[in-house]
């Protein structure tokens, strides 16, 4: 499983007794970014819940940061990486605000992975880059300050500067084994699957009891097609752990691809069963979702994004609601219902208005809202008005440059000229789309199609059909569309 988060951070307290250590214990390194509680309990609870947020095991992990700011509710950083293993948003909020209210009492470098964070969460992923790059200058030997940089790159997809921090890492501390689990998904997604191999492989040998290094490694797996040995690693990293939901989830999407649907979800079932909150519970319905959606029921798919909402209904979760809808127009528009996806597009943005979210948050819902209202006229092949919502969502994204959205807005744009059979102009502009989406990967087959390269347009075409991307509507809905393709070639 990979990780992709903001920022982890600390809190320096004002105080007559003021206790400091290095991130690495070691307090003699320089280089290095402190932590800074009043209390050794404290300190002690934080890092044991630190050893095991690293290794992606949230739940567990959240319990000894509770422990770690009850001993000291002063502590910011046990704050916000309490923050960052919330089942909920109201959580992860809560306790962001708490190391907010803080910040103007921390170490320079310490403000500055509060503000990274922040930054992430408002989607200002520029303004997060120059902080976390502030901060790798003013701590170049701290491992964890490259291993966040270099998150940062891959969350916006620059895998290659995303390397080349990970490696920074590893040379600073070769037996701290985070940075080894986003290298290989890097290599992964630049398809340099050899060396991901040797990445997952040195992180199993770093830390051979935990569940994560078998969960990623499986992953890997599945992407090159190797089902079977993928379902084997995922059940090792369930023998070490059975509340590692995320390899329930692997297994099932391994099923979903060998076309054995009922058997993907009652591996779903027992995670279900045994989750151990209402987030993990969300989680098992939205992959029955997605479980569906491969196998073509997409009445079914629709039915479990409801549940997931009925379970966020009744505690007002108002931003995952908002998110539920979206999920559920996007499977009302692969059904061909318009109509009903634009009832559920709109209903997004009324509910993200009354959640306890940024204010940034809340407008880019609103900016999403013509990006999502362009998709429902090009169904109902309305052209005028899929490019001028185009056009508006093209106009307020560019003000702000923000990379993933830049790339939906190529998306759309691409998405457009299919429409108006301008392929040439669409396969420009899917290229600086998301290439993680496979359905980008088919709509470039069909415009390479649409220009008479049959031969490149039907590899393109196998590529989305087989893009094996974990727990993915995308997935689900590309492969369908590519095989139809591909059999009428």
């Amino acid at each position: 499983m990979r990780k992709v988060t903001w920022s982890l951070t600390a809190l320096s307290v004002f105080a007559v007794f003021l206790f400091a250590v290095s991130l690495t214990s070691a307090d003699t390194m320089e280089g290095k970014i402190p932590i800074t509680t009043q209390s050794q309990e404290a300190l002690k609870h934080y890092l044991e819940g630190r050893d095991l947020a690293e290794a992606l095991r949230g739940p567990q992990a959240r319990t000894y940061f509770e422990k770690a700011v009850t001993a000291d509710p002063n502590f910011g950083l046990a704050h916000l990486q309490l923050a960052l293993v919330q089942p909920t948003a109201k959580g992860f909020f809560e306790h962001l605000d708490e190391a907010k209210a803080l910040a103007d009492k921390v170490s320079d470098g310490e403000r500055m992975m509060i503000q990274g964070l922040v930054a992430g969460n408002n989607a200002e992923f520029l303004k997060q880059r120059e902080i976390y790059k502030s901060l790798v200058t003013a701590y170049p030997n701290d491992e964890r300050a490259h291993t966040l940089l270099g998150t940062h790159y891959f969350g916006q997809q620059d895998y290659e500067t995303a390397i080349q921090e990970y490696t920074k890492a590893i040379e600073i501390n070769p037996n701290f084994s985070a940075p080894y689990n986003q290298l290989g998904y890097s290599y992964r997604f630049v398809k340099k699957y050899d060396e991901a191999e040797k990445a997952f492989k040195k992180y199993i040998e770093l830390i051979p009891d935990d569940p994560n290094p078998y969960d990623s490694y499986a992953e890997l797996l599945m992407k090159i097609g190797r089902y079977e040995e993928s379902i084997t690693n995922y059940r090792k990293a369930l023998e070490i752990d059975p509340t590692f939901v995320a390899s329930y989830i692997g297994i099932a999407t391994n099923l979903n691809f060998l076309g054995r649907h009922e058997e993907a979800r009652a591996e779903l079932q027992k995670m279900y069963d045994g989750a151990i909150d209402d987030g993990q519970r969300r989680q098992a319905h939205f992959a029955m979702a997605v479980s569906y959606t491969d196998e073509g029921k997409m009445d079914m798919a629709v039915g479990e994004i409801k549940k997931m909402t009925a379970i966020a209904e009744k505690i007002n979760y108002y931003a995952a609601m908002s998110g539920d809808q979206v999920v559920k127009g996007n499977i009302h528009l692969e059904a061909g219902q318009p109509d009903q996806a634009l009832t559920c597009y709109r209903k997004a943005v009324t509910l993200i208005e009354k959640a306890n979210v940024a204010e940034e948050v809340k407008e880019t819902t609103r900016r999403t809202a013509s990006y999502n209202e362009a998709r429902v006229a090009l169904a109902q092949n309305d052209i005028e008005t899929a490019q001028t919502k185009s056009d508006e969502y093209a106009t307020r994204v560019t003000v702000l440059n923000n990379p993933n959205e830049v790339r939906l807005m190529h998306q759309l744009k691409g998405m457009v000229a299919l429409q108006q059979k301008d392929f040439q102009t669409a396969h420009a502009n899917l290229l600086k789309s998301n290439q993680q989406n496979p359905q980008n990967i088919y709509r470039m087959a069909v415009a390479l199609d649409g220009q008479g390269d049959k031969a490149k347009a039907k590899e393109i075409c196998q590529e989305a059909a087989s893009f094996n991307q974990l727990n993915s509507l995308n997935q689900a809905f590309a492969k369908h569309k590519a095989k139809r393709m591909m059999a009428g070639m």
